[in-house]
């Protein structure tokens, strides 16, 4: 790893580490040297996660986190700050989906995507960079949003409108928080194959699925490797409000 890639002194917060794309953000982020702290719902899916990164000699700390709940926005970043010091990157990664027919969706199934993957995305930035500012310290702020901000498809509405809100997102914070040397930045994944979904690609639907791809392949969580580290380190100082599509061609070339 490059010396620019290095995140040796520097503390991280990822959410929605429990699982999936978050878990392995913390990884990745440990191993280029940064303390991890990993917040979610599920405390012990994420006390395992810290086990397993000071195994491999890292640092990291867990913290209960819903980020639909504002106060425990705060805690968390209180806590992680307490125990790992002033946060330098967030991940801003949780996120969820309600699949479902327009005309069948619910309030209840609005409010749940809505909630978490743009309020509650906005208020933990927020938090994050309020300590930021307050510090004078500048920072990065990565929103984790999709290529379904930018590719539709169907069933799937709520959460496609929740990830180009994100982007804006993304585009009004680096706006705004540019003079307080805070880069903001979004990575829009394509689909990834992590725990939730492997099995999906190997049956008759997630096949026919993969043939409408420009390549008729899912990516794996290494492919965001290279986005995470360039927005985290020094390589990334002078991109800020970019919105990085890392999706195979997809919204480009889906059928």
């Amino acid at each position: 790893m490059t010396d620019a890639r290095r995140l040796d002194g520097k503390t991280a917060l990822v959410t929605g580490a429990s699982s999936g794309l978050g878990a392995h953000f913390a990884r990745v982020l440990a191993q280029a040297g940064a303390a991890v702290g990993v917040a979610a719902r599920r405390v012990e899916r994420l006390n395992d996660l810290v086990a397993e990164i000071e195994a491999s000699g890292g640092k990291a700390f867990a913290t209960a986190l819903d980020v639909t709940d504002l106060k425990q926005i705060d805690s968390a970043v209180t806590e992680v700050e307490a125990a790992l010091g002033p946060i330098d990157i967030l991940v801003n990664n949780s996120g969820v989906t309600a699949p479902s027919a327009i005309q069948r969706i619910s309030e209840e199934d609005y409010d749940f995507v809505m909630d978490t993957n743009l309020k509650g995305a906005f208020f933990m930035a927020q938090a994050v960079g309020k300590s930021m500012i307050e510090r004078k310290s500048g920072g990065r702020i990565i929103n984790i949003s999709s290529t379904l901000a930018h590719r539709v498809i169907g069933q799937l509405s709520i959460y496609c409108m929740s990830k180009i809100a994100l982007d804006q997102m993304t585009t009004a914070m680096a706006l705004e928080w540019a003079r307080h040397d805070i880069n903001v930045n979004a990575i829009c994944p394509g689909y990834i194959e992590t725990e939730m979904n492997a099995d999906y690609w190997q049956t008759e639907a997630g096949q026919a699925f993969l043939q409408r791809f420009p390549r008729p392949r899912v990516g794996e969580p290494a492919d965001l490797d290279g986005a995470l580290l360039l927005l985290a380190g020094d390589e990334g100082r002078f991109m800020n409000g970019s919105v990085i599509r890392v999706d195979d061609g997809f919204a480009v070339g889906f059928k």
